[in-house]
């Protein structure tokens, strides 16, 4: 599995973690998906992506988008 296929993985767990606490537990639970949204959009931007640095740092194979 390449980084950015693992990076999406991450994310669409963190975010799908997130809107089921809020449900089952609290609304503020919703801060986990908003901060996981606002990387996306970060990365999308700069290219810079913390998670993407962590796995390449791993001996992770890298993918064409980081």
């Amino acid at each position: 599995m390449s980084v950015d296929r693992m990076v999406f993985a991450f994310a669409g767990s963190f975010v799908l973690i997130g809107v089921l606490l809020a449900w089952l537990a609290s609304p503020w639970w919703l801060i986990v998906p908003a901060f996981v949204g606002a990387n996306m959009l970060q990365s999308a931007f700069s290219g810079f992506c913390p998670l993407a640095k962590i796995l390449k740092h791993f001996g992770v194979k890298p993918g064409a988008a980081f």
